[in-house]
């Protein structure tokens, strides 16, 4: 019986079987309809406990309750220590069925309660819709039913423990209609994701055997703004760079020494001005080198991609956009320099009439895939020393500095950054997963072999190589990483039916 319930497979790639009686997403579906209030008290509780990576005690506590979940539920779980915030491990299933692996993170962003429309952002709230529609506060209290538009205001109420309780649901419903899970499924959850993920590439190298799957699903992120299932088959890399112009020893008065002691800010903005163009695009040599083309897939999805572009622009009160005409999903599809940061001196209320002595910027360097960590700072630095400046790695002592017309400090972040990750639509693994989100009948799956943001693909990819796919079902506009972060419940029910198709997905070729 547990065979039965593999998916259709993609045309062309993989073969066709029929939909058993008991559908594993269709059981799913009743499930939530019949489980309602219930998942919501469970994302409550989960969610009220704050998750801060470097909060050790209750990152404790976290793990704690993710493995009463996962017992709950028959799951195998184990507790791996990292030095820092432990993996949590669990598998469920047949061995001998292809193995699908969900990957999840239950740490946080930091949150300051100030900024948040409730007293702790580690405190759920329920509203009755968006905060900008003066949505009311429902009490826990009178939690009998609940509204698809309703949504639960918390730290990682998206960003990631509402499909952690989803999963949690998709095998509850499984176990109450007595059937098993169509794959044998494990779960990785992370403590450390928000924090760069320090400690999950040696934990895979470490045990390659046990993390084996054919396909990896990272449950996070925002659904397309359709609301049709989405599925991105990659994740680029990042690695940030710290920019430190000096000038003189100490600030000087502007009125005495301007126009002779230069100007650490101002050569900082044009030392910056000189590594993109008037359309964004990035100025320095080979910049793009090493790039690995897209397939023929690949054009093929981009070209069918429904873009919001303009939508997003009027929102975002953007007079022009960079690109010179490309789309965004074209530009964050390409090796990226953004200037997160700046600093010099004093402005507002505390401005003073002063030449600064250093000036300061922060730049991350997104990457996709092909190119390394080292080799594109390697680049960015390179470009720096073509502008006539001496490069240092470490504060420079009074005899550098009196011999370097033009001195800059360039330090790479501590863990060196990380590289993309990405899998190709050619892959069996990845057709399989879109037929399964298509079978869902919530609309054509919305695809793209890879998203903007930076995260842990490649340990999947390169490290434990198995197909790789992020599938988002949170609403779009969450909040993520920000103030007042929710989930908008009716998202919330339907992950458990997205996660259930993609738990179905026919993961190897059929002969």
């Amino acid at each position: 019986m547990r065979r039965a319930f593999v998916t259709t497979g993609a045309i062309g790639l993989l073969g066709a079987t029929p939909i058993a009686a008991q559908d594993p997403v269709e059981v799913a579906r009743r499930h939530v309809e019949n489980h309602r209030v219930e998942m919501v008290e469970e994302l409550r509780n989960f969610l009220a406990i704050p998750n801060v990576a470097s909060d050790l005690p209750n990152i404790e506590r976290n793990v704690m309750a993710l493995v009463g979940l996962m017992e709950k539920r028959g799951i195998t779980t184990r507790i791996m220590e990292t030095g820092g915030a432990p993996i949590v491990y669990g598998e469920i299933g047949d061995p001998s069925l292809p193995t699908i692996m969900f990957y999840c993170h239950y740490d946080g962003q930091p949150a300051d309660p100030a900024e948040w429309d409730q007293n702790q952002p580690w405190d759920p709230l329920m509203r009755t819709g968006p905060l900008d529609d003066d949505a009311q506060v429902v009490p826990w209290s009178d939690l009998n039913s609940v509204d698809d538009d309703w949504r639960i205001y918390a730290r990682s109420a998206s960003d990631d423990k509402a499909p952690i309780v989803a999963l949690m649901h998709m095998l509850d419903a499984w176990q109450e209609a007595g059937i098993e899970p169509p794959n044998r499924l494990k779960f990785l959850f992370e403590g450390d994701e928000e924090d760069g993920s320090k400690y999950l590439p040696g934990v895979m190298r470490e045990h390659r055997e046990l993390f084996a799957a054919d396909l990896v699903v990272m449950a996070d992120g925002p659904i397309h703004p359709s609301g049709n299932p989405t599925a991105d088959f990659g994740l680029r890399g990042l690695v940030a760079v710290t920019l430190t112009v000096y000038g003189p020893i100490q600030p000087l008065h502007s009125g005495h020494y301007g126009n002779w002691a230069p100007n650490p800010a101002m050569r900082l903005a044009q030392l910056l001005a000189t590594m993109k163009g008037p359309n964004g695009e990035v100025l320095i040599d080979g910049w793009n080198d090493d790039v690995i083309p897209f397939g023929a897939e690949e054009l093929e999805v981009i070209a069918r991609y429904p873009h919001d572009d303009e939508v997003r622009r009027e929102q975002l009160q953007l007079g022009s956009v960079d690109g010179n005409g490309s789309t965004r999903l074209e530009l964050v599809s390409q090796p990226s320099l953004n200037v997160r940061g700046m600093q010099s001196m004093y402005i507002g209320s505390q401005v003073r009439t002063i030449i600064p002595d250093v000036a300061v910027a922060e730049l991350d360097l997104r990457l996709v895939s092909g190119i390394s960590p080292t080799r594109q700072a390697e680049r960015l630095m390179r470009h720096i020393e073509k502008q006539g400046y001496t490069v240092v790695r470490e504060t420079p002592d009074s005899l550098t500095r009196l011999a370097s017309p033009l001195l800059v400090k360039f330090a790479i972040e501590a863990t060196g950054g990380h590289p993309a990750g990405r899998t190709p639509l050619s892959e069996p693994a990845a057709q399989g997963l879109i037929a399964a989100l298509a079978r869902l009948g919530f609309g054509t799956p919305v695809v793209s072999p890879t998203l903007g943001g930076s995260g842990p693909a490649f340990v999947y990819t390169d490290i434990l190589g198995a197909p790789f796919v992020v599938v988002p079902t949170v609403n779009h506009d969450n909040n993520q990483h920000a103030r007042n972060e929710n989930v908008r419940l009716g998202n919330f029910f339907r992950s458990v039916e997205i996660l259930a198709a993609a738990a179905t997905a026919q993961v190897r070729v059929v002969p």
